[in-house]
């Protein structure tokens, strides 16, 4: 299985865009998939020089209704006319952030509700085919939330609540004796999807390629780095490798490295790996 992070927060040299926002590439045996779009149409042109063949992808998946995922959506739909786009029935809600008083509109473009016969409506569990697997619905028993606090969603009648992120989902690929777990910013906390996902499946993951969404837990906040040792107590066990990037935080990496060692890799805008 091949994947090949599009668009990161980093990239891997000058030649490559980069952003806050993820785009994934995954080719397995049966599939060639894009997983997001980042928050713009950087993705395509760093496709471009990788040779990667955005035309030639045969299905897409966004993982949330934010901008910094889907922003390069409509970028996708002009390069691939074919493709099915597997969105959460959720994820055209209006969501919003807010820091020092003000708020900023972070959710999907919504004059791309015209592009519906290009989508894929998804809920639930659903079953693509023998290798793929999407799912939502993930409690979350381990108490994660609080690092997403500052996201909010309106509701019709204009008031605003905390985002459940009842919109996101997560892709499963099985392929052979491999497991590997596809999610975006893990709002709803890595450790609680890991969970549900190996609920699914009835075995241990091979590896987990996400965000992890603690970049905002501080050093020296006591909450944060209790979190922080918690997930990383949670992921020691077995022999699931993780890859991160994105909306981890680099802070947290390094907490989380010092435990998981090296099962856990960071990924890079320009760069490719196997599994």
């Amino acid at each position: 299985m091949k994947i090949v992070t599009l668009l990161e927060n980093t990239a891997c040299c000058r030649d490559f865009a980069q952003d806050h926002g993820l785009s994934l590439y995954i080719e397995t045996a049966r599939h060639k998939i894009l997983f997001d779009m980042g928050p713009s149409g950087d993705f395509a042109a760093n496709a471009d020089r990788l040779g990667v063949d955005l035309g030639a992808v045969d299905l897409a998946v966004l993982s949330h209704g934010h901008f910094d995922h889907a922003g390069g959506l409509g970028a996708f739909l002009q390069r691939n006319t074919a493709a099915p786009v597997c969105i959460h029935a959720g994820a055209f809600g209006s969501f919003w952030s807010e820091s020092g008083g003000q708020r900023h509109y972070i959710g999907v473009d919504q004059a791309l509700r015209s592009c519906r016969g290009r989508f894929a409506e998804t809920k639930g569990v659903v079953v693509i085919d023998q290798e793929l697997m999407l799912f939502d619905g993930v409690e979350d028993g381990f108490g994660a939330m609080g690092a997403s606090a500052a996201l909010k969603y309106e509701k019709t009648d204009g008031t605003s609540v905390p985002d459940d992120f009842r919109h996101e989902q997560n892709l499963l690929i099985t392929e052979g004796d491999k497991a590997v777990l596809v999610a975006g910013c893990a709002h709803r906390g890595i450790v609680n999807i890991i969970r549900k996902a190996e609920a699914l499946l009835g075995r241990e993951l091979t590896a987990v390629v996400a965000g992890f969404h603690l970049f905002q837990l501080a050093a020296g906040d006591p909450e944060a780095d209790a979190l922080i040792a918690r997930t990383a107590a949670a992921l020691a066990p077995g022999r699931t490798v993780y890859y991160t990037g994105h909306c981890t935080g680099d802070y947290a990496f390094e907490r989380l490295k010092e435990v998981l060692g090296d099962r856990l890799c960071r990924i890079t805008g320009g760069q490719g790996f196997e599994i």
